[in-house]
């Protein structure tokens, strides 16, 4: 067994417990000829979503030897919580006019973001080895939860009705609390890395995308037994996945590029898409009808599938969801009535598109580093973000439409997306 490693920089100290494995920072020339003893998956998923300086990289030979991973909802709750009157919307884009709030309380890399309670609260994980319960409406944390991971968060995921939240982190474990009392309910140890894991909307599942054994396990969330462990489901290792919101199906994607879709019930892989994008994927999400699944890739691009019959939609929103970020595309989230989709990228930016006409609205900039993740709150009024550069912003995209930025993008896309449209409809009717 390696010796425990440092700290990570800036994490909070804890008497009883310090934060046993910092993943060595990895420089982008690695990724192409990565050390022999780690997994690929953990350097292209920590490549694509938070890059670090040369700097920090150096120090990187120093834990080498350590091989920890390395790294670069439906339904509402039966009691509502009405949000109230916000009054902290006072900075301002300069070209966009959208209201937002930096929410600032991680010392590290804030690597997932989530609304919750009916859009009154906030969730996040982070390197500081911290998962954290924030108001939305002052921006202050409520809650830090107790017997935190012992290495930096990859990610965190709450039930529909945010009941329960879980996260996974570096020390090969994913945790679970009662969000409202905050108490750590069970924990469970992989043997591998795990490089993702979500929360079913009906809160019975919690899938993990494992890194090493290219597979997911499926464990029952009330007693952390497994239901499911399909190994090499991908040739290479996994990099994201995510439940349908019928709490039935799994998607995952991988560093092999391709999609897959698992059935719990009859315990088999209903649909293979393979060479889906020409770079890695990072990131998938399910439209709110389960019908469609949107990926994001190092490649800049997103599509949408349908899950159905595995086919590309290659009119509306996919034609023009290639143009929308500079860099690597790190997450995507849909509306909950699929009228937009929310995109994060290695750009610095979080682009908001108009699925329905197929074009980016609006592409919000603030963050000063890499986008990490990305939600909307159930009423569509709020976009969150979570970034490389240590904080959320919280943006209030309410009056979007009536943004001059927006009207004027819009009026100068109408004629050329009418003619996208126009030119697809004419193929297909030619076929």
């Amino acid at each position: 067994m390696a010796s425990e490693p440092p700290c990570a920089p800036g994490s909070p100290e804890a008497p009883d417990k310090e934060c046993e494995v910092q993943p060595p920072l990895v420089h982008s020339g690695d990724i192409e000829h990565p050390p022999q003893k780690l997994p690929r998956a953990a350097l292209v998923r920590g490549y694509g979503r938070f890059h670090l300086s040369i700097v920090e990289a150096h120090q990187a030979q120093l834990l080498s030897r350590l091989d920890p991973l390395e790294v670069g909802k439906r339904s509402l709750p039966s009691e509502k919580h009405p949000m109230p009157e916000e009054k902290f919307w006072g900075d301002q884009e300069s070209l966009s006019k959208i209201p937002f709030k930096i929410m600032k309380g991680h010392s590290h890399i804030v690597s997932s973001c989530n609304f919750c309670v009916d859009d009154t609260k906030l969730l996040s994980g982070s390197y500081d080895c911290t998962v954290k319960l924030w108001d939305a409406v002052d921006g202050s944390v409520i809650r830090d939860f107790e017997h935190r991971p012992n290495a930096p968060v990859l990610e965190c995921s709450v039930t529909a009705d945010s009941k329960r939240i879980i996260a996974a982190s570096y020390d090969k474990a994913v945790r679970a609390w009662d969000l409202e009392t905050g108490k750590l309910l069970w924990k469970i140890n992989h043997e591998t890395f795990i490089a993702s894991c979500k929360l079913s909307p009906d809160g019975k599942y919690v899938v993990s995308a494992l890194d090493v054994d290219r597979g997911i396990c499926i464990t029952d969330a009330e007693n952390a037994t497994t239901v499911s462990h399909i190994k090499n489901h991908h040739s290479r290792s996994l990099t994201a996945c995510c439940f349908d919101p019928d709490s039935q199906k799994v998607a995952s994607v991988s560093l092999d590029k391709s999609i897959k879709i698992w059935d719990i019930t009859s315990q088999a892989t209903l649909l293979t898409i393979t060479k889906a994008h020409s770079s890695a994927i990072s990131n998938c999400c399910f439209t709110f009808s389960g019908h469609f699944l949107c990926t994001s890739s190092w490649d800049k691009t997103l599509k949408i599938w349908n899950v159905h019959t595995g086919e590309f939609r290659n009119c509306g929103a996919c034609v023009t969801l290639m143009r929308g970020h500079e860099g690597s595309v790190s997450s995507c989230h849909f509306a909950r009535d699929t009228s937009f989709l929310v995109s994060g990228g290695l750009d610095r930016t979080v682009a908001i598109w108009d699925v329905g006409e197929g074009y980016r609205k609006l592409s919000l900039k603030g963050h000063s580093d890499w986008v990490t993740d990305v939600a909307i709150s159930n009423d569509k009024k709020r976009v969150l973000s979570s970034s490389k550069d240590r904080t959320m912003r919280l943006w209030n995209i309410e009056e979007i439409d009536q943004i001059p930025l927006v009207i004027k993008y819009k009026k100068a896309l109408g004629s050329k997306v009418k003619q996208e449209k126009k030119e697809t409809y004419l193929k297909l009717f030619q076929r």
